[in-house]
């Protein structure tokens, strides 16, 4: 599988089969990257998403796109990094949740964010050491996925996620 990690906005990805929202648990608009895929995809989405919620911890949802130009959207809820136990646990669950669900639909492509940064306060090095952990070992949970992008705010957090990435992959060789 290729992982590409880039500075881009995750709504302006046509080219991928699916994008990854990092999802609150009402799978409401919200702010940073739920706001932003909850604008582009239009109010259909929230409705679509009414009921699924409350969305589990750990926990992962598969929508279609609506007004994005990508046809799915694949929800995942994080742990909020100071408010819930265990959250590297739950990080790691909404991985697998995320890997699943496209390889249940046969998504071969999508782009995500930096799962849990924002607004759930996930220490970004820590994020990227789990999210590049788990696409390294996609291949049991997702055997057809070929292409991961990694969309990023700036040019230092792809540093971050690039060091990141570079660890797990001498730590597999």
């Amino acid at each position: 599988m290729k992982i590409e990690i880039v500075v881009g906005n995750i709504v302006k990805q046509p080219d991928m089969e699916a994008v990854v929202n990092s999802a609150n648990a009402n799978l409401r608009l919200g702010s940073g990257v739920a706001g932003a895929i909850h604008m582009a995809a239009g109010p259909k989405l929230e409705e679509y998403c009414k009921p699924f919620a409350p969305l589990a911890l750990g926990a992962g949802l598969i929508t279609p796109g609506f007004k994005l130009a990508n046809p799915w959207i694949i929800h995942v809820r994080s742990a909020h990094y100071i408010n819930n136990d265990e959250p590297e646990k739950y990080m790691q669950m909404a991985l697998e949740s995320m890997l699943r669900l496209a390889n249940d639909n046969d998504i071969r492509s999508l782009a995500m964010p930096a799962i849990g940064t924002g607004m759930f306060k996930f220490p970004a090095m820590l994020a990227a050491r789990i999210i590049c952990q788990s696409l390294h070992r996609a291949n049991e949970l997702a055997p057809f996925l070929q292409t991961v992008r990694i969309c990023l705010t700036d040019a230092d957090m792809v540093q971050l996620f690039e060091s990141a990435n570079a660890e797990v992959q001498t730590s597999t060789v």
